[in-house]
């Protein structure tokens, strides 16, 4: 069954989120704080998922699809306005990390995965891109490492956690979130609270 366009992600859903994260005292130490973050950024990939799902199945068109990517992306790259400067930070790192997934679908849908190279030869383009500070470029790679991860191919998680710390690993963690929806697109859905 296809989602009505507009309700594949909605503020109200982010800003519940936002919400829980702001009346938690979040420390990225604490298990259950990392696991409210990265349930927040595997909700809004799985949200790109089901789009891209959908206009392969053709239950939506390339044009739906694309606009409805675009709706998610201004939803939750929206500037966050919170009291507590620790939390918009580690909020910052999940929209940075969900940046390479809104554009990994674009492109995806706009024109299918990347003809040649694996996902971890364009990670580490990618990462020598960053390190010669050319972060066009860098995350051009990254997306076309996206949209392999899309169509199926395999994100080595290991190898990723191996980058050192910077848009390129916050990127490639966007991608594991993107990678873990298209394969089990209902992960959070238990976690959801449409009463917040």
């Amino acid at each position: 069954m296809s989602t009505p366009p507009g309700e594949y992600y909605t503020e109200e859903r982010w800003q519940n989120w936002i919400d829980r994260l702001d009346e938690e005292e979040i420390d990225p130490e604490d298990e259950d704080s990392a696991r409210l973050l990265l349930n927040l950024q595997d909700d809004a990939a799985i949200a790109v998922a089901k789009i891209i799902t959908d206009h392969d199945d053709e239950l939506i068109d390339r044009e739906t699809a694309l606009e409805e990517i675009a709706d998610i992306r201004a939803i939750v790259l929206e500037e966050i306005d919170l009291d507590d400067e620790e939390t918009v930070m580690l909020i910052d790192g999940v929209q940075t990390s969900l940046v390479c997934v809104f554009y990994a679908a674009e492109e995806y849908i706009a024109e299918g995965p990347a003809e040649e190279g694996t996902v971890i030869d364009y990670i580490e383009a990618a990462a020598d891109a960053e390190a010669e500070e050319d972060l066009d470029a860098a995350l051009g790679y990254c997306v076309q490492a996206g949209t392999l991860v899309i169509d199926g191919e395999e994100l080595d998680v290991d190898a990723a956690a191996e980058l050192e710390y910077g848009l390129v690993s916050e990127w490639a963690n966007g991608l594991d979130s993107l990678q873990t929806a298209m394969s089990d697109p209902e992960v959070v859905e238990e976690d959801e609270e449409g009463d917040a």
